[in-house]
């Protein structure tokens, strides 16, 4: 989806106008992204839906300040960050939680010897996620996020020039697989490079 998405633009303007329908294809749109802003903070659940809550709260009190309504997925993951850093501030934490990482990994009924395999290699996983610093973890977070957010909402919300976002990922993705390598004790071999798309 690119960042100046003309049909979200229009649902902006229809949900300014009262049209319920708007509002919750907005909701649908963009929820997994604030979701993800919060994950990537690594707050706990009640946290994570305490920022969720208060960011779609404040694009209901500014829908019709948004100057550029077919930006408001940038809007959103910007606001998403900010109250992050504001509940991390109020809780006098400098960096996030451990909780709420794991949280809904698993998936609903594996068989027991899948189930078990899948459990240990996200274990492994978010082992080695903590291992990484809290910038790589935030950015792997939200750039996992499901939709995928634009690189142009992963800048305002990591505060991070968009041209140093992919090297930045490379580098993090090989610290990963470093540390998940020492881990899980596979051997290590040299980082993958990701070829250019």
């Amino acid at each position: 989806m690119s960042p100046l998405d003309p049909a979200v633009g229009d649902l902006v303007l229809a949900a300014r106008k009262g049209d319920a329908d708007a509002w919750d294809a907005l909701v649908a749109r963009f929820a997994g992204r604030v979701r993800a802003v919060a994950r990537s903070y690594r707050l706990n659940q009640a946290d994570a839906e305490d920022v969720s809550q208060i960011t779609w709260l404040r694009l209901v009190s500014h829908l019709d300040q948004i100057r550029e309504p077919e930006r408001v997925g940038a809007w959103l993951v910007s606001t998403a960050s900010h109250e992050c850093l504001r509940t991390l501030r109020r809780a006098g934490r400098h960096t996030a939680a451990d909780e709420g990482w794991e949280e809904g990994i698993a998936s609903a009924d594996p068989e027991v010897d899948t189930g078990i395999l899948a459990s240990e290699r996200d274990q492994a996983l978010w082992k080695a996620m903590g291992m990484l610093s809290a910038g790589c973890q935030r950015l792997l977070g939200l750039l996992a996020a499901d939709p995928a957010p634009t690189y142009e909402e992963v800048s305002i919300a990591l505060e991070m020039p968009i041209g140093s976002i992919g090297p930045t990922r490379r580098r993090c993705l090989d610290h990963l697989r470093v540390q998940l390598a020492r881990i899980t004790g596979a051997s290590e071999g040299s980082p993958r490079r990701e070829t250019p798309t």
